[in-house]
């Protein structure tokens, strides 16, 4: 499954509508990445085509894209002050923001340890 971009609306509609709930409650049905990211990011350059193959590699997740340039909103609910940087959200426990160009390797631990773990 390739990975998704994501719109403020889509946010609200399919993760978490922080317009209207203060208390984390996702409302996916599979673990999520999403990747903060601007065009002009050279790190975010190289975690882009990491973040495709993960997509294709563990499709018991879903991988978003979030241009902060585009969905400033986003960008500061989140208090994004560096890009790349990654929100993991489990299934029934709370997300962990991680910011930085994480290897491919950190990255598939992280799905194994904190977000597959979670699924039944």
């Amino acid at each position: 499954m390739p990975t998704v971009q994501l719109t403020a609306q889509k946010f609200k509609e399919e993760i978490f509508d922080y317009t209207t709930e203060k208390e984390w409650n996702y409302k996916g049905e599979k673990p999520a990445i999403i990747d903060f990211y601007a065009d002009w990011c050279g790190p975010c350059k190289m975690v882009a085509p990491i973040l495709e193959q993960l997509a294709d590699e563990n499709p018991d997740i879903i991988i978003y894209k979030v241009d902060t340039q585009v969905e400033q909103e986003l960008a500061s609910v989140f208090q994004i002050r560096s890009i790349p940087s990654i929100l993991f959200i489990p299934i029934g426990k709370e997300p962990m923001m991680q910011a930085g160009a994480l290897p491919k390797h950190v990255l598939e631990d992280v799905i194994k340890k904190e977000l597959l773990s979670s699924v039944s």
